[in-house]
This record gives C-alpha cells, sequence and structure tokens, in this order.
C-alpha cells in the first residue's frame, strides 16, 4: 500500500470496524501478536522492557507482552499512564490476571540492563511535543543501550511530515500496521529498519480487492 497520513490511519480503522464489522480490540490483537512474531524473527532477547502508555499504542503493548511472555521471554512491563480505557483496558487487564507485573511509573532506572526495548508509548496521534515527564522516559530509553523496536510509529515523530516534535525515540526497528506513514520517507535516522504488519483488515478495506 502507499504511505498514509494521520487522518488516513484513522478512516482506516474506523472504516474496518464500522463497515467491515472487526471490532477494535480483534485489530489489536492481531497486530500486537503480528509485532511479537516479528520480533522473535529479529532473534529478540531478554531482558525486555514494554514501555506503555495510554491508549491503543499501550494496547498493542500490553499484546507484545502476552505473547513474548508465551515465548519465555524475562520481561519488564512498564506502564507510563495514569488510567486505561476501551480496548487498551481490556488487554492490560489480560496481563493482571495472568500474574504478570505492570510497573507503574517506575524508576527510569528500569530502563538500563535491558537487551530490547518496546517503545509503545505514543503512535501516530501524537501531533505535539509530548509533555513532561514523557521527554525524560524517551530520553531514558535513547540512552539505555538496548536495541529499540517501535509500535507503529516512534514515540515523538510526526507522523506526517517526518519531523520529531520534540524529544523522539530512535529506534533500531519500527513495525508499522498496514503501510508506510508519509513521513517516514524523511524519517530513516529514527525509524531504523521499517516492517510493515497486518492488522487482519480484509483486502477490500485495505481498496486492494
Amino acid at each position: 500500500m502507499r504511505p498514509l497520513t494521520r487522518a488516513e490511519c484513522r478512516e482506516l480503522d474506523r472504516r474496518v470496524i464500522e463497515t467491515f464489522g472487526m471490532p477494535g480490540i480483534l485489530l489489536m490483537e492481531n497486530a500486537g501478536s503480528a509485532m511479537a512474531r516479528l520480533l522473535l524473527e529479529l532473534g529478540v532477547t531478554g531482558p525486555v522492557g514494554i514501555v506503555c502508555g495510554k491508549g491503543n499504542n499501550g494496547g498493542d503493548g500490553f499484546v507484545i507482552a502476552r505473547y513474548l511472555d508465551l515465548a519465555g521471554l524475562p520481561l519488564r512491563i512498564m506502564e507510563f499512564a495514569d488510567d486505561h480505557s476501551g480496548d487498551a483496558a481490556v488487554m492490560r487487564n489480560i496481563l493482571q490476571r495472568s500474574g504478570l507485573t505492570i510497573e507503574k511509573w517506575p524508576s527510569l532506572e528500569r530502563l538500563q540492563g535491558l537487551a530490547w526495548i518496546v517503545d509503545a508509548l505514543f503512535g501516530t496521534g501524537l501531533s505535539s511535543p509530548p509533555r513532561e515527564p514523557y521527554p525524560q522516559v524517551i530520553a531514558a530509553i535513547n540512552a539505555s543501550g538496548a536495541k529499540i523496536f517501535a509500535v507503529d510509529v516512534p514515540s515523538g515523530l510526526d507522523a506526517d511530515t517526518g519531523d520529531p516534535l520534540g524529544p523522539c525515540v530512535r529506534a533500531d526497528h519500527t513495525a508499522t500496521v498496514v503501510a508506510p506513514k508519509v513521513g517516514f520517507a524523511r524519517a530513516a535516522a529514527w525509524t531504523g529498519h521499517v516492517h510493515l504488519v497486518s492488522m487482519g483488515a480484509p483486502r477490500a478495506a485495505l481498496g486492494l480487492a
């Protein structure tokens, strides 16, 4: 598919959910599980830090954590958000009921000593500079020495322009859903290697049928 803008990503999600009847939570499960499989294909080793923000990006992170736990990898699941709602809250609840520890607003020192970090703080919807304390979190991720895997878009990057909105995660790999984002053409220094992952939407919904 051709690269998509932020608005086109929102419209695609709406169309898949409302016109084709796929629940949003199924799209989240499909995308998150595909990202976990990609991490395993890339040879991910532990310990892995899953850094989750608020909203669907954080929800994807919770799904990734569940699948990496199934693969037997040691995890630190770190939540930098005050609450969750909707599909992300469901995915978080599954982890809690599974006995996995979710560290809420942990010390940034917990980002040290990790082999990989999954950046699930912000997605394509970010259009203004991240507010404190997120710049500190992003700086700690970049300074961690871990390999960094960004969920959909490196946190802090404007998906439309490819410019950092402020402090920005510098990823080694970015797993982006369905199609590249238009800003990626000028953002290789931030995205690293870009991989496309599916959310399981029908070909007709993507305009391919």
